[in-house]
């Protein structure tokens, strides 16, 4: 393992949400989450024996089930070894120590022509009444926007064997990220989607990207199925991009109100969906949380014990903490390599089963790392 100190790269000072008025805006009562922690491990490797490279999705293993060890971290890989876009197949699981080891090798043949384009797995990946994992697949034949289909979610059972794939029948077009939560027999998951007319605009903004809710049943032993699917957001900017492949509506976070979260990447914000676990229709893009200031495309979504939003930066190596309330409270440098300083680095990130520090993928050295 490797650490670096980062104390002195902490800024804290609140930056007003869009629309809102400086003295309407309160940090968490205990203050920014981020602000306790001051050093940066990195615990491993990503790259499994095949090559892939490029870690996009982040899951923690909350329970022992089939080859899901409790503790560890599942990491899914965007790109081959030859580091094309979409064409990634493997999820690796990750040991708090930096131990690696694949959880899954998804080919083509795994899903059975229904995933359309094939495998190119991204940052969507959930698990799911502990013992189902949901992996999103935007593939490419060659690393190029041009090339890029609708693909798929991929379900897999704890030993990572496929056992169900869900395509564009339910509103699936270029799973970007997810987020997912369980409620007794069933899991709603929050799909991102950016593939909806973006190849075709060849690389103007299109604003089409959407958020899909879908409920899976997904007790018992038989394989999830779906209850439903709506599209609960809609109009998010999107467009292709040489370096990104494709830039839209990325991660999302569901709050213990029932507001979704979504990084709206492309027009630099944080959007809020209300009643996202029970609306019947879309939001269209949201409610202003916070636009601008630190945010820099914000990519990866996760909520902090707080209850605060972090967001990592695509055009910058930043984490940067913000309330609900929309202030813009802290921030920390995870990677400062490259020109301008980390930008391209960061994607998924989780908070630490003890809910401590933040568990984050760095895509510049393909690793696993630690904030504490």
């Amino acid at each position: 393992m490797r650490g670096r100190h980062i104390l002195g790269r902490l800024a804290m000072v609140a930056i007003p949400a869009a629309g809102l008025v400086a003295g309407q805006i309160a940090a968490a009562a205990s203050g920014p989450f981020i602000a306790g922690l001051t050093h940066i491990t990195t615990l491993g490797s990503t790259v499994p024996s095949n090559g892939d490279v490029n870690p996009y999705g982040m899951a923690v293993v909350n329970q022992n089930w089939g080859r899901l060890v409790a503790g560890d971290v599942l990491v899914s890989n965007f790109n081959a070894a030859s580091n094309a876009q979409g064409t990634g197949t493997t999820i690796v699981e990750m040991t708090p120590h930096g131990g690696r080891s694949v959880f899954a090798h998804i080919t083509s043949s795994d899903v059975q022509g229904i995933c359309t384009g094939g495998v190119g797995l991204t940052t969507a990946l959930a698990i799911l009444n502990n013992h189902w994992v949901i992996v999103g697949s935007l593939p490419t034949s060659d690393g190029t926007a041009a090339t890029a289909k609708a693909g798929c979610l991929i379900i897999l059972d704890g030993n990572g064997n496929v056992v169900e794939t869900l395509n564009n029948a339910y509103g699936i077009n270029g799973p970007w990220d997810l987020t997912a939560i369980d409620r007794g027999a069933d899991s709603d998951v929050f799909v991102t989607n950016v593939l909806n007319g973006t190849v075709a605009a060849g690389g103007a903004v299109v604003n089409r990207g959407t958020v899909v809710r879908l409920v899976l049943h997904t007790a018992g032993s038989a394989a999830p199925w779906v209850e439903s699917s709506t599209v609960i957001g809609s109009g998010f900017a999107e467009r292709t991009d040489p370096a990104a492949l494709v830039v839209g509506p990325t991660g999302d976070a569901l709050s213990a109100s029932g507001t979704l979260y979504v990084a709206d990447t492309a027009d630099n914000r944080i959007a809020a969906i209300p009643d996202a676990l029970t609306r019947k229709g879309t939001a269209f893009t949201g409610k202003d949380v916070t636009a601008n200031g630190w945010l820099n495309s914000p990519l990866g979504v996760t909520l902090a014990p707080n209850g605060d939003i972090l967001t990592v930066n695509a055009g910058d190596g930043r984490i940067v903490e913000t309330t609900p309330m929309g202030a813009q409270v802290a921030f920390r440098w995870l990677d400062m390599s490259g020109s301008p300083p980390g930008s391209g680095a960061l994607f998924g990130l989780v908070i630490t089963p003890h809910r401590n520090g933040v568990y984050f993928v760095d895509d510049a050295t393909n690793t696993f790392e630690l904030l504490h």
